[in-house]
């Protein structure tokens, strides 16, 4: 889960509490005290890998959309299809795949995931035809879905419980390190020696991880199971409803304008060279890494806050980035403010759901992840259809404006409804 946008944890220092969802299938026996042994960390590190894989695959078509629509001959609208195919498929693989092998053994799974991601990459890189390229877009929304719900939880099993909060910590790292060093790193070698051999290079780290992770976790065999039942049970609450109000409108602002970017920095500030459009992008990922972490170490005690100034500075950027991004200068600047304000989000969102369903913390990130990527799917499918009638310009302003309304319904519903008890 994107969800160029996917969740993370709160901080290392509190591993009593996290916001990640454990596996269904995971129950959380007493781990020994103490350090966490080399091959836990090195589980651990299987797991971050996985998950940095996955960022990176899913919200790499940003930095090459052009470069790949130009080479298929299809409009800007058209490639961004890229995006919208994986989150629809993750939106439905999140529960499916969650209840469907909820008896399955959690190593298994994830080998089968990560190998269906390296397939997808290689089948991407090899496309003659556009369509085939769709088809690999759909294998990674399997592979999000599945991958975010069964996984992001696993790290109390495999490290002490004294570690497990750090060890949450340094798997829902790959979220932001994703867009900071995968992204630009795959947009510069896209820049080098074209976008297949960039989807190639993902698929081959995507082997990698597969050997890690079938010789470093250990058996993960399922107990629990999260029922059909359950995740209705869990909708019903009047806060996870809000929770998945807000996921839906911030995301859509988001991705209905970030999606387009790279069109908007080529045509509109015209920056000179995809160099330097990387470069950008780049420093997008470094300040949304701080708005990830400045969030995070908040959340908890303040979502209201954390959420309606995310919304707000999400706003000021993309509304004012038609006008005083025109200017590299002011481009930049305000890339740095709307990555600080995204950055923040996927820890606030997540947070949200979890608090509103404390009973149910697997069920509350499976919706999580669901309404996350559909969202994620629906702001770019509306921002080709805008950006294809109008200019990327418009786009932004779209996005701002439904930025706006996500800051005025967080804050109005906030001074109606006291907050969930933070505990």
């Amino acid at each position: 889960m994107t969800t160029t946008g996917s969740p993370r944890t709160t901080p290392a220092r509190r591993p009593h509490r996290t916001t990640a969802a454990p596996d269904s299938g995971s129950p959380a026996p007493p781990a020994p005290a103490g350090r966490a042994p080399f091959k836990g960390r090195l589980a651990v590190l299987a797991v971050t890998l996985g998950i940095f894989t996955i960022v990176t695959t899913e919200i790499l078509p940003i930095g090459l959309l052009t470069r790949i629509g130009a080479d298929f001959g299809v409009s800007d609208g058209t490639a961004g299809l890229m995006m919208t195919l994986p989150g629809f498929l993750a939106a439905c693989a999140a529960p499916t795949v969650t209840v469907a092998t909820a008896r399955f053994d959690r190593r298994l799974m994830l080998c089968g995931l990560v190998a269906l991601l390296a397939l997808a990459n290689f089948t991407a890189a090899a496309a003659p035809v556009y369509w085939l390229v769709l088809l690999s877009r759909v294998l990674v929304g399997v592979v999000i879905g599945g991958f975010w719900s069964i996984g992001v939880g696993l790290a109390e099993r495999l490290v002490p419980a004294a570690s497990a909060g750090r060890a949450t910590a340094v798997i829902f790292s790959a979220v932001p390190l994703g867009s900071v060093i995968g992204v630009p790193a795959g947009t510069f070698l896209g820049d080098l020696a074209g976008w297949r051999t960039a989807c190639a290079a993902v698929g081959g780290l995507a082997v990698g991880v597969w050997v890690l992770t079938a010789l470093a976790l250990p058996p993960l065999p399922a107990v629990r199971a999260t029922s059909p039942a359950l995740l209705r049970a869990t909708l019903r609450g009047v806060h996870t409803r809000f929770a998945l109000l807000m996921t839906f409108l911030v995301v859509l602002a988001h991705f209905g304008a970030y999606t387009y970017v790279t069109p908007f920095l080529e045509r509109t500030t015209h920056l000179a060279t995809a160099a330097t459009v990387t470069l950008f992008l780049l420093v997008y990922g470094v300040a949304g890494v701080v708005g990830n972490f400045a969030g995070g170490a908040v959340v908890a005690r303040r979502p209201r806050t954390v959420f309606g100034t995310a919304a707000a500075l999400l706003a000021l950027a993309t509304l004012l980035l038609p006008v005083l991004g025109r200017e590299p200068v002011g481009a930049l600047a305000l890339l740095v403010v709307w990555g600080v304000a995204y950055g923040a989000v996927p820890v606030a969102s997540q947070t949200w759901f979890a608090k509103a369903a404390p009973g149910a913390p697997e069920a509350a990130s499976v919706l999580f992840t669901a309404s996350f990527q559909a969202t994620l799917s629906l702001g770019a499918l509306a921002g080709g259809m805008v950006v294809d009638r109008t200019s990327p310009a418009v786009v932004m302003v779209l996005g701002g404006a439904t930025a706006v309304l996500v800051a005025l319904v967080a804050w109005l519903h906030f001074a109606k409804r006291p907050a969930w008890p933070v505990g």
